[in-house]
């Protein structure tokens, strides 16, 4: 019988999967959100069976409360754990950059993308390594860049670490041959933002 190997995530050993990490990052940041099983999986790119099986140990544990709806079955945080304020917390820090910059970048105009990469994007991708200390953010577009730097500075105050951001023109982006940043942060893992509301989306 073949039993898959079920790894920690790098950005935060001590819980048991990477599936687990994102599910518990999609209900501990959005506190008050209810989310259906298919939009959690959709959200952590999981199966439906995955998603159903974290979601009973998250209950089981009392930090998610489940209610049905027809035959639909929604999925809350529950904000009264003694468990929600530590776990948020760990979470925020560990898997929560991409989330918190998204929201932070997301109003800015002029942006047609935005990536993290360096050490956090290679610990969200698997790879094991030293504890990040800072997050790296590239822009892609032509944004004002005074709401960029002040947006890096809300995110730093979020998360509890320094931020840098770098800005490359849609041009450079698309033709990095003369720019040996680009060419070598292609090469490294990049976790793309969600920048709903953006202008250039």
């Amino acid at each position: 019988m073949h039993v898959m190997k079920v790894t920690s995530p790098p950005l935060l050993p001590i819980l048991r999967s990477e599936n687990q990490a994102r599910l518990l990052t999609a209900l501990l940041l959005s506190p008050g959100r209810e989310f259906t099983i298919t939009e959690l999986a959709e959200e952590i790119d999981a199966s439906l069976s995955t998603v159903t099986r974290e979601v009973q140990r998250a209950e089981r544990a009392g930090i998610v409360t489940t209610r049905q709806l027809g035959r639909t079955k929604l999925v809350i945080t529950n904000n009264s754990s003694v468990l929600f304020g530590p776990l948020a917390e760990l979470l925020l820090v560990s898997f929560g950059p991409a989330v918190v910059a998204g929201e932070e970048l997301a109003d800015i105009g002029g942006m047609e993308a935005a990536f993290i990469f360096g050490s956090w994007a290679a610990r969200y991708a698997g790879e094991v390594g030293a504890a990040p200390q800072d997050l790296d953010i590239l822009v892609i577009g032509s944004p004002d860049r005074d709401l960029v730097y002040t947006a890096a500075d809300r995110i730093e105050r979020r998360i509890g670490r320094p931020v840098q951001v770098t800005v490359r023109s849609p041009s450079q982006w698309a033709n990095p041959g003369k720019d040996p940043f680009l060419q070598e942060i292609r090469k490294r893992p990049l976790v793309p933002l969600e920048l709903a509301g953006a202008e250039g989306d």
